[in-house]
């Protein structure tokens, strides 16, 4: 069973969103880099047309709100 272009999307999302969080913490992002900049450069070519800062807001306010509870 291979996963569909919406759910790899989402992985890559969540993944870019993590990676994101470390580097924030350490203060090892390069300047003016923005979480939406950072998970797009992480998303290959053939799944992008599937990518929107509409679902990058949906996964990061549920990976946030599970996070927190």
């Amino acid at each position: 069973m291979s996963l569909t272009k919406k759910e790899k999307i989402i992985a890559l999302i969540s993944n870019g969103i993590a990676v994101y969080s470390l580097y924030q913490e350490r203060e090892s992002l390069p300047k003016n880099t923005n979480m939406y900049g950072f998970v797009l450069k992480l998303i290959p070519e053939d799944i992008k047309s599937e990518l929107s800062a509409e679902l990058i807001d949906e996964v990061f306010q549920y990976v946030s709100s599970t996070h927190s509870s």
